[in-house]
């Protein structure tokens, strides 16, 4: 009997009926011979409203007891839904993430997980239970208190359980039908794409793409661990990421053993994703010597500041002076420029210039290797759609782009039409309303 892990987001159990459609479908996976793990996230926008909550009684709540109060969210999920399944004649245990094994570092609001010890969830699937774990959340290998992994951390709790069981595949489920060429919301007729390697969906989830957490990518490339995207909402076969050689072996087994080991040719444009998180900030006159770089992103470094693209002009011969632009999370905005205001007579710049109107479009595809011309086509379409470039950065299966935040809609429809990944129907549907 192989196991399968299962993890639904808030929208897919956003209210009591919800939470019952949700059982039914587990009972029916328990029902196919599957040892089922299910991970939830908190019900609809539970965690947004206990955030609220914890703002009007503080303004700036511990972190400690922050997390304390988050993982409520999950626990209520987790019993709910056991409850649920209950009444379907199955027997279901829920467990927090510390029960679960989840150990992480301690460090609240962003943990990261260092291990999983699925002892009782090996025991209750043993004892022919179905295992239901609270996502988002762990407890401090240090400390021992509770932590939570940030926004997204049920996908990475969901990966991580999946890889410490040695599942078949870890399917997640949202309230879209898998990975689509682009934001429905934006371009209506993006197409959903049967497969997709690690390495592709890695660039989409840095990129913005909001289906995935990328550090749930991480660990699933990590330890080769099938993902499959799916919609709690219909019945749709949904997105399989994975590696090429694994993808191949997925298509072959669906379509007949005839084609076991077939892998399809590589669709060039994965698809194009879009980021308004993002802040810009530029050091103005920075001397053109060795070392001052390196000042001003320890300075960063140390603020806990993860940077994303990075631009150093050429220094101007007369002055010997240079420019250093880089984008970072919006939210550190401030936090960067209090550490940079710091440098400024160690440094020796001239000013800071910050722009939180601005939004990042990637084209992602590994197909680009073999295909010259992808560049100048995109840079064309962008030209065509009246959008100004501010910043370029490239991997090798990557192009991004920084662009004013009014034309990101501009950017994401241009670039979209202009590799043909418009469909004649509609197939994106977002069932619940956030693509979660």
């Amino acid at each position: 009997m192989g196991i399968v892990v299962q993890k639904y987001g808030g929208s897919s159990v956003a209210d009591a009926e919800a939470v019952k459609r949700v059982a039914q479908r587990i009972v029916d996976a328990k029902r196919a011979g599957n040892a089922v793990v299910v991970v939830v996230s908190a019900m609809g926008d539970t965690t947004d409203e206990l955030i609220d909550l914890a703002e009007q009684v503080s303004p700036l709540p511990p972190p400690r007891e922050l997390d304390m109060l988050l993982t409520a969210g999950e626990r209520i999920s987790m019993a709910l839904l056991a409850m649920a399944i209950g009444n379907l004649g199955h027997e279901a245990r829920s467990f927090t993430g510390s029960q679960a094994g989840v150990i992480t570092d301690s460090r609240h609001g962003k943990a990261k997980i260092i291990d999983v010890t699925p002892g009782r969830i090996q025991k209750a699937l043993d004892e022919g239970a179905i295992a239901i774990v609270a996502g988002f959340q762990g407890v401090s290998q240090d400390t021992k208190d509770i932590t939570t992994l940030g926004r997204g951390g049920s996908d990475t709790t969901a990966v991580a359980l999946a890889a410490a069981l040695e599942a078949d595949v870890c399917e997640i489920y949202s309230d879209v039908d898998g990975v689509f060429t682009a934001d429905p919301r934006i371009v209506p007729t993006a197409q959903r794409r049967e497969q997709i390697s690690y390495e592709e969906m890695l660039e989409m989830a840095a990129a913005g793409a909001k289906i995935l957490h990328l550090r749930c990518v991480e660990y699933a490339r990590r330890y080769r661990m099938p993902i499959h995207v799916r919609s709690s909402f219909s019945k749709l076969s949904g997105t399989w990421i994975a590696d090429p050689d694994q993808l191949g072996a997925i298509h072959g087994a669906d379509h007949g053993s005839g084609q076991e080991g077939h892998d399809m040719e590589q669709a060039i444009i994965a698809g194009v994703a879009h980021d308004r998180s993002e802040a810009k900030i530029t050091v103005v006159g920075v001397p053109d010597k060795v070392g001052e770089a390196a000042r001003i992103f320890e300075a960063l470094a140390d603020a806990q500041i993860n940077l994303d693209m990075i631009v150093q002009n050429v220094s101007a011969a007369a002055t010997n002076l240079t420019d250093i632009s880089f984008t970072l999370p919006r939210a550190d905005g401030q936090t960067a420029m209090t550490a940079l205001a710091r440098l400024k007579d160690a440094v020796g710049y001239d000013s800071l210039l910050y722009d939180d109107q601005i939004g990042k479009v990637s084209l992602i595809g590994a197909g680009m290797r073999s295909h010259p011309g992808v560049t100048a086509k995109f840079f064309s379409a962008l030209a065509a759609a009246g959008v100004n470039i501010e910043m370029i950065s490239t991997s090798e299966i990557r192009i991004s782009v920084i662009v004013d935040e009014a034309q990101v809609n501009d950017a994401v429809a241009g670039a979209h039409a202009a590799f043909d990944l418009d469909v004649d129907q509609v197939e994106a549907v977002v069932y619940g309303g956030t693509g979660r």
